[in-house]
């Protein structure tokens, strides 16, 4: 064994033990909740089942174990000097020093968080984007979304602040550069040089009518400077995660409510067991899906 291979091994091994720990303990804890504490509905029941078989994971349902990276096919652009997978025949593109393991694994997360079944999936049957609506992505990474529904839209604006990000997001989108705009800055209640609200980024006459939002739990600072848009656009469609923090789903829908939106939550369940505050109920909606005709 060479020492570079020793030293990744005493680095990786206690990660994999102290996951496998953090895994056991929250199958432990779920169960003598749900035992206990509460009594579970159909869904979580279904949940509960489910880890009485398998491992614990992000998405506790049977039909997304389908999903497996060995199946991705990554390609290379020469030319640009980036790797690209293949979504509904369009080239998405991920960032420069990323390996091709990475990207299967990333991209295969992407495929199962949109699957109609998933608690993660923005659309469904009655929500969904519509010809020439005009897409907001905040929280673009990499622009999954937006690559999916490019053909519908009139035109997209993606919030990225990681340049690595905005690299691989100007390559997937060159072909429609005319209809889209990249904005790297974050979103949230400031606008600074790094910082923007949505109400002072749209403040002119720009009409928007979908607003995806997924900001690794910096939603309500995101909404609290979006108060003039959530107030005043309409017809407006919002799909915002919900899933990072336990008590947003509450919060959300009340705030939302409050704005004259209607509001339903996805199905399922997510089960963020690496996060330091989960605590009871433990399992999180994904996300709501908003509507104000």
């Amino acid at each position: 064994m060479s020492i570079v291979t020793s030293r990744f091994l005493r680095a990786v091994i206690p990660k994999l033990i102290h996951k496998a720990l953090l895994k056991r303990a929250v199958r432990n804890s779920i169960f003598n909740y749900y035992r206990n504490v509460a009594t579970p509905n159909g869904e979580i029941e279904k949940v509960l089942d489910y880890l009485r078989k398998k491992p614990v994971t992000n998405f506790p349902d049977s039909a997304l174990d389908k999903y497996l990276p060995g199946n991705i096919k990554v390609f290379t652009d020469h030319e640009k000097g980036l790797k690209y997978v293949v979504l509904d025949g369009k080239r998405l593109y991920f960032k420069r020093k990323w390996n091709k393991l990475r990207i299967k694994k990333a991209f295969n997360g992407l495929l199962k968080e949109q699957d109609p079944v998933c608690p993660h999936c923005y659309e469904n049957g009655n929500f969904k984007i519509d010809e020439g609506d005009v897409l907001v992505d905040v929280g673009a990474a990499e622009g999954n979304f937006a690559l999916s529904v490019i053909e519908k839209v009139s035109k997209v604006i993606l919030f990225e602040s990681d340049e690595r990000w905005v690299e691989a997001l100007n390559a997937t989108f060159e072909p429609w550069k005319e209809k889209v705009t990249i904005v790297r800055k974050f979103v949230g209640d400031i606008t600074n040089e790094g910082f923007t609200t949505l109400d002072d980024y749209f403040a002119g006459d720009d009409k928007i009518s979908f607003l995806k939002i997924d900001v690794e739990g910096a939603e309500m600072q995101l909404l609290r400077g979006a108060k003039r848009i959530l107030q005043y656009t309409n017809p407006l469609k919002l799909a915002i995660c919900t899933y990072h923090k336990q008590e947003d789903e509450k919060l959300f829908t009340e705030l939302l409510n409050n704005d004259g939106f209607e509001t339903s939550h996805s199905d399922g369940y997510i089960l963020m067991y690496h996060d330091p505050k989960l605590r009871p109920p433990f399992l999180r909606r994904g996300l709501i899906r908003a509507v104000k005709p």
